[in-house]
């Protein structure tokens, strides 16, 4: 009966054994281990988190990594592993599982101005990271291991120095130039992926908003991984802001280095250091994790919801506040002075420029500043000199920022042989002057003993520079249809002067180096120093004889008298001058109106033409030019042409009439009395020269211009 018993026994445990194996066997496989936590601070989770080193949980909640001593390292870790991988039964082909996570932290540097190194989220094998190192390891890994595949860590670095990591991989933050970034890490402290610290704003999803790790202020940051779609998402915000920015700093797809460094078990956390000269402290606030399921999300952490933010203690480096308050003050007071200086130095300076306005001033507008000048010329600086003469300089400016509004500004020296009352005759009959072929006077100053004439600037400089100077200069020669246009554009200046203004204006000083030539080769008569207005109807006398010596009428010597006609005079003699090539008289017997009658005389006028034209010039209008500048030069001002009449001949509205050989030239003796009774008063023009871009002459030392 005992034996009976026993076997019942027997089969029942065996029974029992067969129905409970297979039920274990068919619940391991469908296991899916999950990890999911929340600290809101850590006071009462203390034994839930394994701290190391500097690391340590406040009596605050806080879970401080580092404090600001130097050279110290802190980890924090989760006291349980997470099952991160998935092997399905087949190790070769295991998978990362998903997992996020969001944590709060504050980061006070030791001064204002300067901290380090920054802190890490990771994931590790282990609980703790023995013998990783402070400074730029950032207490992860070491010189030892950085970089060693069998170190099976994977971190999100939140680095605040820039040091020889960021050199090797050529990263240069443009937020600040001191290392403030995010980088991802795989077994090394040399990041696959950083970036500046920033996020999104959701209201501009393409504006990124920089700010700074050490702000000493919350900042929130979640790491988000898909194992199915191996995306990685980071994000990072200041922890005031109202919502989670929609759009991550950091997405990466596909992330495969993870499922070569994640092992079956992980451990997750923090790890922090700070440097020799470099320190920071490193809190964390909150911190929440989940991992395993169907996309598990960590918990948004609230800041009002977790320990008061630590109070950022980052002190100024300097002065203390009394030395300050005495830099201040010093400086306040030497602000004051050099206002004071600078306000007296100024009030000095415009007294010294206030002028007493003559009557003739008041009556002519157009004045300029001479400050303006000044500025306009560099301070009359000797490279913006165009020219120089008797009268003294003329300097280039720019009144305004436009490159074609440029000015020439003569300045006329007190020791100048030209003096007020010619300055006050430029003005006079050139400021009310408005022709294509006259110089345009801008303007004028009187600046203690200086005067200034301001005019257009014009580039291409005088015509005796283009007849002369430039073709010794590169070989240019001023070809002929620009002559001929030329001297017609001189003819239509002296016909508005002499006929078509409201008043005769007699220029007494025409000459090539007085007429400017523009961008269209337009010639414009200029230097209007010793030009005499009169009313119609009457008539001009002068008493002392004023001009160039070679463009002077006789009558000029025999009677003071200066007129229309004597202008005629020295526009025949520039025509001439201008299709010979050669100028008016030389130190001997020389005159050009007399060589070219004498060939005309002979029937050889032609040979007078400038040889440097060769043949191209057009015989006809050659022809014309000489006639008409003979006619001009008649010994008596009632035979010569009126500019108009000179201006119809040049452009054949008239035919030129025939020239009395007999009657036109001045004898021996008359110009031996020409020459003997000018003595004193003017000079040779033979020698004088003119600069080119620059619109006055620089030869009136050769022209009388006293005595009127």
């Amino acid at each position: 009966m005992g034996t009976q018993i026993r076997s019942m026994v027997s089969l029942l445990l065996m029974f029992f054994l067969i129905l409970t194996v297979p039920v274990r066997a068919q619940r391991t496989p469908t296991e899916t281990p999950t990890t999911k936590f929340t600290f809101r601070g850590f006071i009462g989770n203390q034994s839930e988190i394994l701290t190391t080193g500097a690391a340590t949980i406040k009596t605050d909640g806080l879970l401080r990594l580092t404090d600001r001593s130097s050279n110290v390292v802190g980890t924090a870790f989760y006291h349980k592993p997470v099952r991160l991988l998935e092997t399905n039964g087949n190790s070769t082909n295991a998978t990362v599982r998903s997992f996020s996570t969001s944590f709060v932290f504050v980061i006070i540097p030791s001064s204002s101005n300067d901290g380090g190194y920054g802190f890490t989220f990771t994931l590790s094998p282990t609980p703790n990271r023995p013998g990783a190192e402070s400074e730029q390891y950032m207490g992860l890994l070491s010189a030892e291991n950085n970089g060693d595949l069998t170190n099976h860590v994977f971190a999100v670095e939140f680095d605040t120095v820039q040091g020889f990591k960021d050199t090797v991989q050529g990263f240069k933050d443009g937020a600040d130039g001191i290392g403030n970034h995010i980088g991802i890490n795989f077994n090394s402290l040399a990041s696959e992926v950083q970036e500046p610290v920033g996020y999104y704003d959701n209201n501009a999803p393409d504006r990124e908003e920089d700010f700074q790790l050490q702000s000493g202020k919350p900042i929130q940051a979640f790491l988000d991984y898909d194992g199915p779609t191996q995306t990685l998402n980071f994000t990072v915000y200041p922890a005031s802001l109202k919502s989670r920015p929609i759009k991550p700093l950091i997405s990466q797809l596909p992330v495969q280095n993870l499922s070569q460094i994640v092992q079956e078990e992980m451990y997750v956390g923090f790890t922090a250091a700070t440097g020799r000269d470099k320190s920071s402290a490193h809190y964390v606030m909150g911190w929440s994790f989940s991992s395993g399921g169907d996309g598990p999300i960590a918990e948004t952490l609230e800041l009002s919801e977790l320990p008061r933010a630590p109070p950022n203690t980052a002190k100024n480096r300097g002065y203390n506040s009394q030395v300050l308050a005495l830099i201040v003050a010093l400086s306040g007071v030497t602000v004051i002075l050099l206002a004071l200086l600078f306000f007296f130095v100024i009030y000095k300076k415009r007294l010294q420029q206030e002028e007493i306005l003559e009557d003739w001033e008041i009556d002519h507008p157009h004045r300029f500043q001479y400050k303006d000048l000044y500025s306009a010329t560099d301070g009359f600086k000797e490279n913006r000199i165009v020219g120089t003469g008797g009268f003294g300089t003329v300097f280039r400016g720019k009144i305004s920022s436009s490159s074609s509004d440029q000015i020439a500004v003569k300045k006329i020296t007190p020791n100048s042989m030209q003096g007020v009352r010619e300055f006050v005759a430029e003005i006079e009959s050139l400021g009310k002057l408005s022709h294509k072929n006259l110089v345009n006077l801008r303007g004028w100053c009187k600046h203690k003993n200086d005067l200034l004439l301001i005019y257009d600037y014009i580039p291409n400089g005088s015509l005796d520079s283009l007849l002369y100077s430039k073709p010794r200069q590169s070989g240019a020669v001023l070809s002929w249809n620009a002559r001929f246009q030329i001297a017609k554009g001189i003819a239509s200046g002296l016909l508005y002067l002499h006929e078509e203004w409201e008043q005769i204006v007699v220029h007494r000083d025409v000459k090539p180096s007085n007429v400017l030539i523009d961008d269209d080769m337009n010639p414009r008569l200029g230097d209007f120093g010793l030009a005499r207005l009169h009313e119609r109807g009457s008539l001009s006398y002068t008493t002392v004889v004023v001009g160039t010596i070679g463009y002077m009428a006789p009558e000029l010597s025999r009677k003071g008298k200066s007129s229309s006609a004597s202008d005629v005079f020295a526009f025949g003699v520039l025509l001439l001058e201008i299709v010979s090539g050669r100028r008016p008289t030389d130190s001997g017997t020389f005159f050009l109106a007399d060589w070219v009658m004498e060939l005309h005389a002979n029937g050889e006028i032609l040979t007078a033409v400038d040889p440097r034209l060769g043949s191209c010039y057009d015989v006809g209008e050659v022809k014309l030019a000489l006639v008409v500048g003979l006619l001009c030069c008649h010994q008596r001002p009632s035979s010569r042409p009126s500019m108009r009449m000179v201006l119809r001949y040049m452009n054949g509205d008239e035919d030129v009439p025939e020239i009395d050989d007999s009657d036109w030239g001045c004898s021996n003796s008359s110009r031996s009395e020409f020459g003997s009774k000018i003595e004193g008063y003017v000079s040779s023009e033979k020698g004088s020269s003119s600069i080119a871009s620059f619109s006055v002459t620089r030869d009136s030392s050769s022209s009388v211009i006293s005595g009127r």
